[in-house]
């Protein structure tokens, strides 16, 4: 554990820290989208970046009613995690000359964004119902339904024409 960080030793500590993990990562990913939207030229992943940053602001504020329904502070807690996905989606940003493939690399590392907000939302629920928290976990499961709707979307126009343009 961090030096400010609470020990866990229960499964509500657990649910507690793993709150304060996503709402770090997606604070994250809001103060990265705008690069993102900024540098992307097909028009509709420069939309779909778009989207989901109002989207993620959204879920943001889900997660503060999480905590407030729960009896804790809002804060988040550093996601190792999610700063490594962000740095090596702005290091490979860095490294891609070619537009097109550019917006094949930013989809893919948007790709990894969501697939690990998927697994954390996940989490939390089923954390969430354990701990007899059916309302917390129903407003988490909203960000969970978005997250996966958002995943298809992008999985769509990668197929459907960023990954043959890049190609």
């Amino acid at each position: 554990m961090g030096l400010f960080s609470k020990p866990i030793k229960t499964l509500d500590d657990l649910f507690v820290h793993t709150l304060q993990d996503i709402y770090y990562a997606e604070n994250q990913i809001a103060k990265n989208l705008p690069t993102m939207i900024e540098k992307a030229t097909d028009p509709q992943l420069k939309q779909g970046f778009e989207t989901h940053r109002q989207e993620t602001l959204n879920q943001v504020k889900r997660l503060e009613q999480v905590f407030q329904m729960h009896g804790q502070p809002v804060k988040g807690v550093t996601c190792a995690a999610m700063d490594g996905i962000l740095e090596e989606a702005t290091e490979i940003m860095g490294d891609v000359d070619d537009k097109e493939v550019l917006d094949a690399a930013m989809l893919a590392s948007a790709q990894a964004v969501e697939h690990y907000e998927i697994t954390r939302y996940g989490t939390l629920i089923a954390f969430a119902k354990q701990l007899g928290r059916e309302d917390c976990a129903a407003v988490l499961q909203q960000n969970l339904d978005e997250e996966k709707a958002t995943d298809k979307k992008l999985t769509a126009i990668a197929e459907s024409k960023v990954n043959r343009k890049a190609a």
